[in-house]
């Protein structure tokens, strides 16, 4: 437990209860802020600003899309704008309750007036407007008069909505609209009811996810990054970033009628071993010692962290098979391997043989005594490919968020010959030098590294790493510009409080410069899909700033390639390559029709056909012309691979084979590295 908890990642009784309940939040409350102010990397004071700050995060929490509060609701909340810090200090937190039951009464109003709408006469003759607008803050409502009315607007979209995306011929719905849309309608208002019915049991109850938004909030405005989490938050962190897990080893999903279902029974699992469970499977309610979580209008997600609570060792689950017979199934977790948490080298067939290696994640084992994570399994690759003639290597880290820092830095060892890979800096101002401390390498050919906006904290401080020592060349968009890490911190002795997960210390580059809300700039930069979608974190509230260090130590880099040839080429074929022109396309018209949209049109099926069908074209046309234009590439398994593949394994291992020969991303990676070997040779 310590070294999971030390790991840097990046009625009366009624009454009673609840006054149990809301004691446990003044403790929670009192004990995040001391975990603050002692080990959050820069703390903010206890301010007006942050009363002010939090106040807003806080309500944004709880009410994102201005659904429910109303202008008077926020009249009654006002009051806590510039209080909220002297609370905290105070360790009054009486605040809270009202936020809890104004929520519950406007949802139940909610619930109330759409299920009133199963009895009314639509109108859909476009007397009312739809307005898109990127830039327009929609505010609270005025009165029940226009919470009605945009509920009532909703439901009517929603109706239309599906309507359209169930048949693609305009004739088809026009001439059958009276009996389309009166079979509709009960579906869309019972489906909204179980929508609201969710948030009303939103983290087990409305009282929970209400504290617990607060408390997110006031971390969140330390820094973007970190966090509150209660047991089951912690679990599926740690299980995100371990290649082995706890678990029942089944994955759920929720079904067209609103059950939840289970969707994978993963091999060798507890669930696996059992034998009475099967895909398709109903489940209708779990119960662990503590509590019983019924299923019926339960989202997905509430259900995903009730069976990654560690505190849910063990689970009865009444489960409704598929002839109708309802049993119940006491399952115990075991320990199973995280798949998606593993890495496999593949062979790409050209005219020299090229390695590919997609890194998942930064995932570590916290119960091994050595740490056994990415960095020994890619090792174990690389031992792999030196007996397979490759000549270059690319290493895909997009989409790849980070983990342990650990391995990260072990990784970076495995490709240059020692020295300082990073500079870690405390919140007194200390600084430490993270080096690679081995002689020699476990591959010496030229390596290219993919990144993607959401490529952040481990992933950027490997491909930092290799930058600066010239060892590698990095393609794709700039990185996510997360140059912090972070710890898990339990809020009392014996956990019953929570965690949070906060940030202790921001990382620099042996260069002494930050990639903090900048990024790592790749040497060649291709188009994506996310251009200027703002989702870097420097467009995240409360970021922290970009600044530099005096580095203490020298680090001594590899030749440098000559990069204004190698980006020139590349260059050229990325202006005539018809996939990069298709993406750069598309992103234009996403940015301006749809993320930055200005529009405004009558609420009635011919408009919102129009709408739904030129979103639908402008992706249909984008994956043909990526499909036209794009070439397969021969990729298969190394030997070694191929010696271990079972049948469970081959249709996944085909899946990713397919991905691999057609992803034009990986494609330019591949003629860089043909450039660099051709120039090389001259």
């Amino acid at each position: 437990m310590l070294k999971k908890l030390a790991f840097i990642i990046f009625s009366c009784i009624v009454s009673l209860s609840y006054a149990q309940n809301n004691t446990d939040f003044c403790k929670q409350m009192d004990a995040l802020n001391q975990r603050v102010q002692q080990h959050h990397f820069r703390p903010k004071p206890l301010n007006d600003s942050l009363s002010k700050s939090v106040f807003y995060s806080f309500l944004e929490r709880l009410d994102e899309n201005k659904r429910f509060f109303q202008q008077s609701d926020l009249l009654l909340f006002q009051s806590d704008e510039f209080q909220i810090d002297d609370a905290i200090a105070s360790g009054d937190c009486s605040f809270i309750e009202k936020y809890s039951t104004i929520l519950k009464q406007r949802i139940e109003a909610s619930k109330s007036y759409v299920a009133s709408l199963k009895n009314e006469t639509f109108d859909y003759s476009g007397r009312d407007t739809l307005y898109f607008s990127a830039e327009a803050k929609s505010g609270y409502f005025k009165d029940d008069f226009s919470f009605k009315k945009y509920w009532n607007k909703r439901i009517r979209y929603s109706i239309l909505d599906h309507l359209v995306e169930q048949d693609s011929a305009f004739s088809y719905l026009e001439e059958n609209f009276k009996s389309l849309e009166a079979e509709a309608k009960p579906k869309i208002i019972q489906n909204q009811l179980c929508l609201l019915d969710e948030l009303l049991h939103k983290n087990g109850e409305m009282d929970i996810f209400v504290k617990e938004s607060f408390l997110n909030a006031f971390a969140n405005y330390q820094d973007p990054n970190s966090f509150f989490y209660n047991d089951s938050d912690k679990s599926q962190f740690e299980d995100s970033v371990s290649n082995h897990q706890l678990t029942f080893g089944i994955d759920t999903a929720k079904n067209k009628n609103g059950d939840i279902v289970i969707a994978y029974i993963a091999p060798g699992s507890a669930a696996f071993l059992n034998g009475n469970f099967e895909e398709n499977d109903v489940i209708k309610s779990l119960t662990s010692p503590i509590q019983t979580l019924e299923t019926f209008c339960v989202s997905n997600e509430d259900i995903s962290a009730f069976t990654s609570n560690e505190k849910n060792e063990t689970i009865i689950f009444k489960i409704k098979k598929q002839n109708g017979s309802i049993q119940d199934i006491q399952l115990t977790k075991t320990e199973l391997k995280v798949e998606q948490n593993s890495c496999t080298a593949f062979i790409i067939k050209q005219k020299y043989n090229f390695a590919y290696l997609n890194i998942p994640s930064f995932y570590t084992d916290f119960d091994s005594p050595l740490g056994n994570g990415l960095a020994h399994d890619v090792a174990n690759q690389l031992q792999i490919l030196s007996k397979e003639n490759v000549k270059g290597l690319v290493i895909d880290l997009r989409f790849n968020g980070g983990g342990s820092m650990k391995e990260a830095a072990e990784l970076s060892g495995l490709f240059i010959n020692k020295g300082p890979l990073a500079i870690l800096k405390y919140g007194n101002g200390d600084t430490f030098t993270i080096t690679d401390h081995f002689k020699g390498t476990l591959f010496n050919k030229p390596i290219v590294i993919l990144i993607d906006n959401f490529s952040a904290s481990a992933s950027e401080f490997f491909a930092a790493a290799m930058q600066d020592y010239n060892r590698a060349i990095i393609v794709g968009s700039p990185s996510h510009g997360k140059a912090s890490a972070q710890v898990i911190l339990p809020l009392s002795e014996t956990d019953d409080l929570g965690f949070c997960k906060l940030t202790i210390e921001k990382f620099y580059r042996v260069t002494g410069k930050s990639h903090q809300s900048v990024g790592i700039v790749p040497d060649i930069i291709l188009p994506s899909l996310y251009d200027v979608f703002k989702t870097n974190e420097v467009h995240s509230p409360f970021a922290l700033s970009n600044d530099a260090i005096s580095p203490n130590l020298r680090h001594i880099s590899y030749k440098k390639l000559p990069m204004t040839e190698i980006q020139s080429r590349s260059k050229i074929r990325v202006e005539n390559n018809e996939s990069f022109k298709a993406i750069k396309s598309i992103n234009s018209t996403m940015l301006n029709n749809y993320i930055d949209r200005d529009l405004s049109y009558a609420l009635t099926l011919n408009n919102i056909y129009d709408d739904v069908k030129n979103y639908n074209d402008l992706w249909t046309n984008f994956y043909q012309a990526i499909d036209l234009t794009t070439k397969n590439i021969i990729v298969k398994n190394t030997a070694a691979t191929r010696s271990k593949l079972s049948d469970a394994d081959i249709k996944l291992n085909k899946i990713l084979i397919e991905d691999i020969s057609t992803d034009i991303y990986i494609h330019e990676a591949l003629a860089i590295l043909s450039d660099v070997r051709n120039i090389k040779l001259h």
